[in-house]
């Protein structure tokens, strides 16, 4: 018999554009050995231009298909996205807990869109923002980290370590502190807080309007890393490099923000 390809839980919203959400972290499990599995919170009506509409899912829909994922596949790693509303967030907490055990958890905690505009009304804030404390990882860029302390928080190197490790103490998770939408530097600069240990990642800006989908993709490949039973220092540096990867080679599509290209030219991560 074949060996089975570990198995990624993403629980996400539905990007109708293919680009970000539950399409995104499908291509990228798939492209990176895993089996994915899906719990939609939402269906976004949306191209690379922007979205047009977004309709929630039944809170206890989305309940019941994260519980019957964990009750039949042996689920390794997941990741949360878009969560949508309080309620939503609410049911997804309840059921991580009721059947989540000690699978490591990626939260991509999705409350700022790059406009600017918060995505979720203050309720949702405050239930997602309850909703750290089950995290393994919390993979917020600049703006979302300054909705998760409530105060603003420089690009600079040591300001964001000390945010990272802020927001590790009150919550209990390693973060991960994308710097990159607060810069527009040749360089981008985030950094990982793992209890004691700290590390800064630098790479290159790579100059492009196909980032649509850019956090959705690093956290799903951060996960498919973890459930493939690497390190999460070693997970976040091969998804900080598959990213890369996936946008220096981005295809032309769409008139707006393009996609990432999720399956980039076969050569071994290092």
């Amino acid at each position: 018999m074949q060996s089975t390809s570990p198995v990624a839980l993403t629980i996400a919203g539905s990007d109708s554009g293919g680009g970000a959400g539950i399409q995104a972290d499908l291509k990228t499990f798939q492209f990176l050995g895993c089996f994915g599995t899906t719990a939609i919170t939402a269906v976004t009506c949306q191209n690379t231009r922007g979205v047009s509409a977004v309709q929630g899912l039944a809170p206890d829909i989305v309940r019941a298909q994260i519980r019957d994922v964990l009750l039949d596949f042996p689920v390794a790693a997941a990741k949360t996205g878009m969560l949508y509303s309080a309620e939503i967030i609410q049911s997804v907490a309840l059921e991580w807990g009721e059947h989540g055990g000690n699978i490591p958890l990626v939260v991509d905690p999705v409350m700022v869109a790059t406009s600017g505009d918060r995505l979720l009304e203050a309720a949702g804030e405050r239930a997602l923002i309850d909703f750290l404390g089950r995290a393994t990882l919390i993979t917020p860029n600049l703006p979302e980290a300054e909705v998760i302390l409530g105060r603003a928080i420089s690009p600079e190197p040591a300001d964001m370590k000390e945010a990272a490790c802020e927001i590790q103490k009150r919550h209990g998770a390693a973060v991960l502190l994308k710097g990159g939408h607060k810069t527009t530097g040749a360089e981008m600069i985030d950094v990982l807080v793992n209890g004691s240990e700290s590390q800064f990642i630098v790479r290159p800006r790579i100059r492009t309007s196909n980032t649509h989908g850019t956090g959705c993709t690093l956290s799903a490949a951060i996960t498919a890393g973890l459930a493939k039973g690497e390190s999460l220092a070693r997970s976040v540096s091969r998804a900080r490099d598959y990213l890369q990867r996936a946008l220096e080679s981005a295809p032309a599509i769409g008139s707006g923000h393009g996609p990432l290209n999720h399956s980039p030219a076969e050569q071994p991560l290092p």
